[in-house]
């Protein structure tokens, strides 16, 4: 029996990830694997795997879960609080349930194949909504946001994720697999360009930049270095132009189509940011937060009050928009030691993998995602924080992972 749930067990973890941007169309299958990790994980695990989480950032992101759950309870909010802390602790636990798993390449082809099935759906609902509107748009248009299968800045993430697992198996020297790896970077790039996710393109430059203070040849490293910090600092501007334009659009068009409205995220983050500042400066320093349900429910308040547009404030309290940051919302929902914690655990994560380009540039990722997004408020964003954590975790105890290469 154990025999027989040490073969499947790899191959669960692997399709998990590989059918998570499908879980609205397969909901209850995610669920399923799920139940089948946990279920084995007792029966295959061994006494030395558990070496793989003796490392002092997974102990303070482990702290930093068990914190959320005291202060919920102490505070008598665990029930209203639980279905954010329940994405929390789903990243922890495919951590600690991947600890069985000894080929770490696996879930690397997940990824890859993920991403291209995730590619192929979207670029297959594109030709037929294209062919239901009879015009051709890419970019920010509403065939676009109508035709990708999970929401844009969740598809990039798993995009560039995909570039990354494929860059990482590129071998050094002449293999017949190098010549599918870089198709695969190359048709991922060119896919988050043509859906415009702004901030995939700048996590792309910014992963360009931090490899090069990896490997030899520093000289054409720092001259690429300081091409991409000139292209990043043109791509803001670019951005913020756009942003001009459009918000000029939007006031002057009095009836805008709801799909376009959609799309306009950057109006969102701006409004909800301005809400959370509120929120901070009549709190004033917290210590262990006002929870996560109240923090939505003083948002819409505040959207209430903040938004003279009446479509749009409508909008906003419908959908009940969150902080869109996710240290933000550990501060106001969980108090500064949250932050803190969560600080923590990103400091010391890069101190200890700091030498090895694929798990800098994983954390970096979610430092990047983190400040324009909330992923523990998203089950696929728990997933992906999982993912990250892995990595950590596996390139942390090389020994323990022999599989992983460093680059």
């Amino acid at each position: 029996m154990r025999i027989l749930l040490s073969a499947i067990y790899p191959y669960a973890f692997l399709l998990l990830y590989l059918i998570i941007p499908f879980d609205n169309y397969i909901r209850a299958l995610p669920n399923i694997l799920l139940a089948i990790l946990v279920v084995a994980f007792p029966f295959i695990v061994k006494k030395e795997d558990f070496k793989k989480l003796k490392s002092f950032p997974i102990a303070v992101f482990l702290i930093l879960f068990t914190y959320l759950i005291i202060d919920s309870s102490s505070s008598g909010r665990l029930f209203e609080d639980f279905n954010i802390i329940k994405k929390v602790m789903i990243a922890v636990g495919l951590a600690i349930l991947y600890i069985p798993v000894a080929d770490a390449k696996k879930i690397n082809s997940a990824i890859i194949f993920s991403s291209l099935a995730a590619i192929l759906f979207s670029v297959y609902n594109f030709v037929l909504i294209t062919d239901a509107y009879g015009t051709f748009r890419l970019g920010d248009s509403p065939q676009v946001v109508e035709s990708l299968l999970i929401d844009r800045l969740y598809l990039g993430l798993l995009c560039i994720f995909s570039i990354l697992m494929s860059f990482q198996e590129i071998q050094k020297k002449y293999h017949p697999n190098n010549n599918y790896y870089l198709a695969n970077i190359l048709i991922n790039a060119i896919f988050i360009v043509l859906i415009a996710s702004k901030i995939a393109v700048v996590s792309l430059f910014v992963l360009l930049l931090i490899h090069q203070f990896y490997g030899k040849r520093k000289i054409w490293k720092i001259v690429i270095a300081i091409a991409a910090i000139a292209m990043v600092g043109a791509l803001f501007l670019v951005v913020k132009n756009g942003k001009d334009i459009q918000l000029n659009q939007a006031v002057t068009q009095k009836k805008p189509p709801t799909f376009i409205e959609k799309s306009l995220t950057y109006e969102i983050r701006t409004v909800v940011w301005n809400c959370a500042q509120n929120i901070i400066n009549e709190e004033g320093f917290t210590l262990t937060g006002i929870g996560f349900d109240t923090t939505k429910d003083r948002l819409v308040s505040c959207y209430e009050t903040q938004i003279p547009n009446a479509k749009k404030r409508e909008k906003f309290i419908a959908e009940r928009y969150n902080t869109h940051n996710q240290f933000i919302d550990f501060y106001i929902s969980a108090g500064v030691i949250a932050l803190l914690l969560f600080l923590l655990f990103i400091a010391t994560s890069f101190i200890a993998i700091r030498k090895q380009f694929f798990p800098t540039a994983m954390l970096a990722i979610l430092l990047l995602y983190c400040m324009v997004e909330n992923l523990f408020h998203r089950q696929i964003g728990a997933y992906y924080v999982g993912l990250i954590l892995i990595v950590l975790m596996t390139s942390l105890k090389t020994k323990e992972n022999k599989t992983i290469k460093t680059i």
